[in-house]
């Protein structure tokens, strides 16, 4: 069946069957490869995207499921104007392998679009679900309270 989504602010039309999983959308039909596939059971958040805002996995949510703008790894910045988690990702050296950054950077997103400066206990539950394999957390941990810091113009 024919579907419209907006991702990255433009329009895709897509025709495929309504339990095709968005993941497989976004690398397959859109040709947005950023985002990855780590699990296909929502555990370990490499297919983390943005449906109005939200993080979720999109491995796990159905083209029928879809129910707002979708935002990905590519549509949170670009290499000359990086949002502002993205340029602190970068400033403290967090990827190593780099598979789940895409997923991480984007679950970090949402959490400061909910809470601009979390503790380190809220920064630890809001990323709990996305795994990294190399052991970057304490990075990932310090990149979030610079970004939240940038952010709020410090």
């Amino acid at each position: 069946m024919a579907t419209t989504l907006r991702i990255n602010g433009k329009s895709h039309q897509v025709d495929l069957p309504d339990d095709v999983p968005l993941l497989w959308v976004l690398r397959d039909e859109v040709g947005l490869t950023g985002t990855k596939y780590g699990c296909g059971v929502a555990a370990c958040g490499a297919c983390t995207v943005h449906i109005d805002g939200e993080a979720v996995r999109s491995c796990q949510v159905a083209l029928s499921d879809v129910w707002g703008d979708i935002t990905t790894i590519e549509g949170l910045g670009t290499p000359d104007a990086m949002a502002a988690i993205q340029q602190a990702w970068v400033a403290q050296q967090v990827a190593q392998c780099g598979y789940c950054q895409s997923g991480q950077i984007m679950q970090a997103a949402s959490l400061l679009a909910a809470n601009p400066a979390p503790s380190d206990a809220e920064i630890d539950e809001a990323m709990q679900g996305n795994l990294c394999r190399c052991g970057t957390y304490p990075r990932i941990r310090a990149a979030i309270h610079a970004a939240a810091k940038q952010m709020q113009g410090a």
